[in-house]
């Protein structure tokens, strides 16, 4: 399955009364395939997965993959700590007609590394789509070992991928070096995108590209084509953004970020809280900082 270089992990746009934006879903996904998304994760993390109930995740799901009518893949956040309910959103997501889902690590319940094992079969053997694996210690409380991603990767057919926010570029590496040929690994930090793809990444499942996916996409494809210096010197120039995307807790100054540019996205949902104005100020700094030098 070929995901592409730049994966947006997509926000969940939200009206006035808090319910799924469907127009406003519809607009950003057009927004993100027309500035340099190859993929959209959907109903994952960014997209405010832990406040969704199962039907509001099917109905994301499904108008998603009606829209976006095969431009580019659609993946599905169905991992939950629950091994019972990610087998279930895993089965909806595949009636809904999504391309692949991504299942991270079981946060909170803190399982070992056999646990792990045993609840990612459990979700990869009750579908026959593509499955991303997700390794995101700093949200889950548990990190997902680089000989329990090998042996995954050697021992299901269907699990071919890996988004890793471990943040740990030996980590990655080891990942890399030990799975199959086949088997891809994408950045789960935006700031580790151009260093992920030296030690032999595939590419960044990105925040930042809701509002700077072209300047990605040029920047992996930089690399990609021979010219390391080039990418390194817009790697230099996002950082700042990326890291305004972050300086709160996600997904509320991305979501801050799209309604500056007039895409709507609305607010979060409790317990996230939208951005104060300090925080409100940096993010709308760096966004003018992006678009002057793209002006220029």
């Amino acid at each position: 399955m070929n995901f592409g270089r730049v994966i947006t992990a997509m926000v969940t746009p939200f009206d006035e009364q808090g319910s799924i934006d469907l127009q406003a879903l519809r607009d950003l996904i057009t927004h993100l395939i027309d500035h340099g998304s190859d993929a959209i994760v959907v109903g994952g993390t960014t997209g405010e997965a832990p406040t969704l109930s199962h039907e509001e995740k099917a109905a994301l799901f499904k108008n998603t993959v009606d829209f976006v009518q095969g431009r580019v893949p659609v993946i599905a956040g169905t991992g939950t700590n629950s091994t019972y309910a990610a087998v279930e959103l895993t089965q909806l997501a595949e009636q809904a007609g999504v391309d692949a889902v991504m299942l991270s690590t079981p946060y909170y319940n803190k399982p070992n590394q056999e646990g792990m094992f045993q609840h990612f079969r459990a979700a990869a053997e009750a579908t026959s789509l593509p499955v991303m694996l997700y390794n995101v210690p700093g949200r889950t409380g548990v990190h997902l070992d680089a000989s329990t991603t090998i042996r995954l990767a050697e021992e299901i057919n269907n699990i071919v991928s890996i988004k890793d926010a471990s943040g740990n570029l030996d980590h990655m590496t080891a990942v890399i070096s030990g799975t199959p040929d086949h088997f891809t690994l994408y950045s789960g930090d935006d700031s580790l995108t151009l260093p992920a793809l030296a030690v032999g990444a595939d590419g960044i499942v990105s925040v930042t590209s809701h509002v700077a996916g072209e300047e990605m996409q040029a920047m992996v494809t930089a690399y990609a084509d021979g010219q390391p210096a080039l990418a390194a010197k817009m790697h230099q120039e996002l950082v700042p953004l990326m890291d305004a995307m972050f300086s709160a807790p996600s997904p509320a100054p991305v979501k801050a970020a799209l309604e500056m540019l007039e895409i709507r996205a609305g607010s979060v949902r409790l317990p996230m809280m939208p951005l104060d104005e300090a925080e409100s100020q940096l993010v709308f700094s760096q966004l003018r900082h992006k678009l002057y030098s793209s002006a220029v």
